[in-house]
């Protein structure tokens, strides 16, 4: 069965994970529309369903992404999602927690699907950049507004401007990633990482991730009190009312996400 008789995203539930796979391997999963609605349709999935925590988002074969499909592009076939932006993600990512297992590459666009991310797992090796200022277009996925966000400025400057990409290792010196794998190995790192999560309350993670994501534009006073706003839920929540007392009883809490 050749590629283009798969479907350009797999998704596979593990416990309460949900895995999502950019399944073009021939193309370097380069995004096309087929990917970007099938991202984007993963991610209502996620949201969507109360019994699912956190996702996984990795790409098939020897690469996570090679960023946009140029010949796709050439043809009209573009990689935007009506509200999600680009892949289905930039512009808008899951409310939930999502971690992207890099193995290879994530270059270009695929970097900028990466960063949308929560977390990041890429294996031992891989090579991380974005080069659009080699071909003298600009990184216009996201990777401007979130580089500067989770690395020191003057390394995202130096990236965005030379183009050149870094190691797997030297983004975990860095703080762009946040476990290194063996080669092979980023997506079962990935899943230990979102198991560990998932143990966690969903309401908690979804709110958690909420404030840590907004925060940027918020006045210290504001801060307390968006917080408040956001937080209020889930402390009169039944979830909230589980987790005390299965501490108290010395048990595994059973979440209900409401």
């Amino acid at each position: 069965m050749s590629e283009n008789d798969q479907p350009a995203v797999l998704t596979e539930v593990r416990d309460n994970v949900l895995l999502i796979t950019i399944n073009r391997p021939e193309q370097r999963n380069a995004i096309n529309s087929a990917a970007a609605n099938g991202i984007a349709a993963a991610l209502e999935t996620l949201d969507g369903d109360d019994s699912l925590s956190v996702g996984v988002l990795t790409g098939a074969g020897k690469g996570f992404c090679a960023g946009m499909d140029l010949k796709g592009f050439v043809t009209g076939d573009l990689p935007w999602h009506e509200t999600r932006g680009f892949a289905g993600i930039v512009q808008q990512p899951p409310r939930k927690p999502i971690i992207a297992a890099v193995e290879g590459f994530a270059v270009a666009g695929g970097l900028e699907i990466a960063l949308a991310c929560d977390l990041l797992v890429a294996s031992e090796g891989a090579k991380l950049g974005v080069p659009e200022a080699k071909r003298s277009i600009v990184a216009a996925g996201g990777a401007l507004l979130r580089l500067p966000r989770k690395i020191p400025y003057g390394i995202a400057m130096e990236l965005a401007l030379t183009g050149d990409p870094i190691t797997a290792e030297r983004g975990l010196e860095l703080g762009l990633v946040n476990r290194v794998s063996e080669p092979g190995r980023a997506v079962d790192v990935a899943l230990e990482l979102a198991a560990a999560i998932a143990k966690n309350g969903p309401l908690s993670l979804a709110a958690t991730k909420e404030i840590l994501e907004s925060q940027w534009d918020w006045s210290d006073e504001e801060f307390w009190q968006k917080q408040a706003e956001i937080v209020g839920p889930v402390l009169v929540s039944e979830d909230a009312r589980e987790g005390a007392t299965a501490f108290a009883e010395k048990r595994e809490p059973v979440w209900k996400g409401k």
